[in-house]
């Protein structure tokens, strides 16, 4: 009886956090963005990461590819900008969203999805996008 006990209490899996695939798409102003990589950042547990492809999609890793995002409130960071010329950076979205705790988004992960939307804006048209 013990032994079936604690066989219960592991439970099935890899040991790790409750996991849930996630994927989607980034937009900025509406677009496709076509390079760069998210990260959800959830509060005490690990972060999900995901490359962005040519049609602004993206699937979220945990611990192995594809695993997805730990359930619950994340916090959401859009890296994309590239170096040219060895020194100047290019920016494919603005440079606050490449930082989690400036980027103002926000996911809540609660069941698998495959349509999660991540919204970006330029906002005012004069910002610069190189430096």
């Amino acid at each position: 009886m013990v032994a079936l006990a604690s066989i219960a209490a592991v439970g099935c899996g890899d040991g790790g956090p409750k996991r849930v695939p996630v994927s989607g798409t980034v937009l900025i102003d509406g677009k496709p963005l076509t390079v760069g990589n998210v990260r959800f950042v959830p509060e005490g547990a690990r972060p999900s990461y995901g490359q962005v492809d040519d049609e602004g999609r993206f699937t979220l890793s945990c611990f192995e590819s594809g695993d997805g995002a730990v359930t619950g409130l994340h916090q959401v960071q859009v890296s994309a900008s590239e170096i040219i010329g060895g020194s100047k950076v290019h920016w494919h979205a603005p440079a606050k969203y490449a930082d989690y705790r400036s980027s103002g988004l926000t996911a809540e992960i609660t069941e698998p999805v495959d349509n999660l939307t991540i919204e970006l804006t330029w906002g005012d048209p004069k910002q610069k996008r190189s430096k």
